[in-house]
């Protein structure tokens, strides 16, 4: 154990990443810790972010944030699910929703009586039993006391940074601006002593958090960390972005859009769209790319497309000697389910809980390791199986449906092929519902499932279908539009508007 107390942090970068821990840290640690952040203007972020998943309003409440100025500040929407388009097969649509559905019992989840009505002859979706996919469906929201929702956001990456920057420094968080032009380490240990800038000044710390983006130039070029490459499961490796002009009223959810080499995103903020085009290098170059992008947006684009390369993985060690890194420096798992920004903050409160004010202990490090990779390869397997559950012709998809899977995702399918079983983890970021409404929706049937929903007679069965589909008909109908919504409750100004800061992938 290393017995020299943490009080000096040195956050490496900016971005989504350093300013989420910059807020968490700050807002917590700040009557015991000396907090600095160094990034340059002159770098260029890739902007992960625009579109989240729920877990972040937990986040914001941590931080007090206050939500319509929150939504105010980025030109924020609202998400209630991802519209998926084309995965299973050209034409097919499924909603995976951020809210509950249905209501089961301790041992028979929901689906079970959904299947089994299915069996008795009685027609429905799924999704009708769940507020947020028929809210999606019309594009409606609200926040009303009748209806809990269950929702994220969309947002504008840079916009974010910037807000969050405003609360860090509020905060008493000290930002150098400036690149880092060299590492320097302990001639024993290898720990991290001291950041070195271009203009020579010099950054010393007891801890540092690595949000340098790709390069992990702490986490990887100093500390030689190692990386576990998952291109094997996941093809795409490159990603062609774009903004454009809004066309119509932002919807409350985020597409995605499958296509011959990989699949396109679009996400819809007050003031433009989000767009992009994730791909596989070995089955569409560059240049098709682009031009597919900017022939599908269907919209006059702001500014010009910009390619971000990625390598899909972890880094070994997300905390290595006395370096911990957060965001795309410690791993990347592409943007299909909107997990980038979340695991960032997932990472920040572990850290918090974890924090070695008095010395790096071993046995601590470890175990945010373990977790960390827990963590990433159970959402790693949920990206797979969009991959892998296909029927399309393509060569890039027909190896993904016949490619060998983690044995921890093939554990899963037979769990759910064999008995409709789907099953979430205590710590685990993705719900039954969320595992059941994608299985489901890229047409995985079960061959059987829970015996205990074929218990109930057909009046019951009936009974408990129409008292959970027509309540939440009801409030649906009573919601307005997502735009009227925004309207009178987070209206960005214009001055909002015309900051249009970089944004990338969701």
């Amino acid at each position: 154990m290393d017995k020299g107390q943490i009080r000096k942090v040195v956050i490496a970068g900016g971005g989504t990443a350093g300013w989420l821990a910059a807020c968490a840290l700050s807002h917590q640690f700040r009557e015991r810790l000396d907090i600095t952040l160094v990034e340059s203007e002159q770098i260029g972020t890739v902007g992960v972010g625009e579109s989240t998943v729920p877990p972040i309003r937990t986040f914001h409440r941590f931080l007090q944030i206050d939500e319509p100025d929150f939504l105010r500040a980025v030109a924020g929407t609202f998400k209630l699910s991802i519209s998926f388009e084309n995965w299973r097969r050209p034409g097919d649509r499924f909603i995976h929703p951020f809210g509950t559905t249905g209501q089961g019992t301790l041992a028979c989840a929901f689906h079970h009586f959904w299947l089994d009505s299915l069996r008795r002859g009685m027609p429905s979706e799924l999704g009708d039993f769940c507020l947020e996919t028929l809210a999606s469906r019309v594009d409606r929201f609200s926040l009303g006391e009748q209806s809990q929702v269950n929702y994220a956001y969309h947002f504008d990456a840079g916009l974010y940074a910037r807000f969050l920057r405003s609360i860090a420094e509020g905060y008493g968080l000290k930002r150098v601006e400036g690149k880092i032009r060299e590492v320097r380490q302990h001639a024993d240990s290898g720990f991290v002593e001291s950041l070195v800038l271009e203009d020579g000044q010099v950054l010393e710390g007891d801890l540092f958090i690595d949000c340098t983006g790709f390069r992990g130039l702490l986490i990887e070029q100093a500390l030689h960390t190692g990386y576990e490459d998952w291109n094997n499961w996941l093809p795409s490796d490159r990603a062609v972005a774009v903004q454009t002009e809004p066309v119509g009223p932002p919807v409350p959810y985020t597409r995605a859009i499958a296509h011959e080499a990989g699949w396109r995103w679009h996400i819809p903020l007050q003031h433009r769209v989000g767009c992009g085009l994730v791909f596989s290098s070995r089955h569409m170059s560059d240049d098709e790319a682009t031009a597919k992008l900017l022939r599908d947006v269907g919209a006059p684009p702001i500014r010009d497309p910009w390619l971000v390369p990625f390598r899909t993985g972890r880094r070994l060690k997300a905390w290595n000697r006395n370096v911990v890194s957060l965001g795309l420096a410690s791993g990347f798992i592409e943007p299909l389910e909107s997990t980038s920004i979340h695991l960032a903050i997932s990472s920040v409160f572990r850290l918090i809980q974890l924090f070695p004010f008095d010395g790096i202990a071993p046995s601590l490090v470890d175990l945010f390791n373990d977790v960390s990779r827990s963590e990433m390869e159970h959402v790693r397997d949920f990206i797979i199986l969009h991959y892998h559950a296909n029927q399309r012709d393509e060569p890039m998809w027909k190896e993904c449906r016949e490619m060998e899977l983690p044995e921890s995702l093939d554990m899963r399918l037979r769990a759910w092929r064999e008995r409709a079983h789907a099953w979430q983890g205590a710590d685990e970021l993705f719900r039954v519902d969320s595992w059941t409404h994608v299985l489901l929706g890229q047409g995985i049937m079960p061959g059987e499932h829970h015996p205990l929903a074929r218990a109930l007679s057909e009046q019951d069965m009936r009974r408990l279908l129409d008292s959970l589909r027509q309540p939440i008909e009801r409030a649906v109908g009573q919601m307005p539009s997502q735009q009227e919504f925004i309207e009178r409750y987070c209206k960005a100004p214009p001055a909002v508007w015309g900051a249009r800061a970089p944004a990338a992938m969701a």
